[in-house]
């Protein structure tokens, strides 16, 4: 299935009769809380989820956002009246981040029917309420594992022998910057591949065979099945393990990511703009 759909089709599928459940995961790291906005005016529909508290466990050895507990993920998804063969959309406002780990999330715990508004909220040219809807109770129960998941050792393993997306700003990757952990550089033998490139100037997903295209440029090749991708907490990797699905790869996430890595004194940090 295409993990993204467009602003028309949506509409479109809005007005029939298998309408999508809707999720409007409005997220800036570091910024304010989404729920304003929400309530400010949203998709029609559409159900608030706090990626902080409902899409993450609280930081800790894991990273700053933890994978939520499975069971406890289960039941913000069906108060949010997902069930398992409900479609879903997710959207956001900024890059694609935060509805891309809600897109992650329900396809590693079994859901196949699961797509991110392409271009997010700024694509959608219907109206928008600010009623908060009170969705009937879904059924959907997570089944955790539909997608590969890394720990840190098989990070540091794939980095060595296959390839391992390093999602962050070239800056942060390089290690001349760091303004949220404590260590800079990246994982050593990762391959610098920030988020940003891989969608255009209004946040759309550029086409599958371009993202094939840079994907190859950066180590890929014909054989390759499987790409590894971190980021600074696993959230805009989550984005790119999107693009790498677009663009015919399976993504494996590593969503303990710096935040986990860096915490352990033990692991190795490679600095500059190789993969060292």
């Amino acid at each position: 299935m295409n993990p993204i759909i467009s602003a028309t089709e949506l509409a479109s599928e809005l007005s029939s009769t298998r309408s999508p459940v809707l999720l409007d995961i409005r997220y800036q790291l570091g910024g304010p809380h989404g729920r304003p906005d929400y309530e400010a005016g949203h998709i029609p529909g559409a159900v608030f989820v706090d990626l902080d508290a409902e899409l993450a466990d609280p930081p800790g050895a894991g990273g700053r956002h933890p994978l939520p507990d499975p069971e406890a993920f289960g039941a913000v998804m069906r108060r949010a009246g997902v069930s398992r063969d409900t479609p879903v959309v997710a959207y956001d406002a900024d890059k694609g981040w935060g509805a891309a780990r809600a897109w992650w999330l329900l396809r590693w715990t079994g859901h196949t029917d699961v797509r991110v508004l392409d271009g997010g909220l700024a694509a959608w040219t219907g109206p928008l309420e600010t009623k908060v809807p009170e969705p009937a109770e879904g059924s959907f129960r997570p089944a955790p594992g539909e997608l590969p998941l890394l720990d840190a050792d098989a990070a540091a393993e794939l980095a060595r022998t296959g390839l391992l997306l390093d999602a962050r700003a070239g800056e942060r990757y390089r290690g001349e910057v760091e303004p949220i952990d404590a260590v800079a550089g990246h994982i050593p033998g990762a391959v610098s591949a920030p988020t940003t490139e891989n969608v255009d100037k209004d946040g759309r997903f550029f086409p599958p065979e371009w993202l094939a295209s840079r994907f190859f440029e950066l180590g890929a090749t014909e054989d390759t099945k499987v790409v590894g991708v971190y980021c600074g907490s696993g959230v805009s990797a989550a984005q790119q393990a999107l693009a790498l699905e677009l663009a015919g790869f399976t993504p494996a996430l590593y969503a303990g990511s710096w935040s986990e890595w860096s915490r352990d004194p033990n692991r190795p940090v490679a600095t500059g703009p190789q993969p060292g």
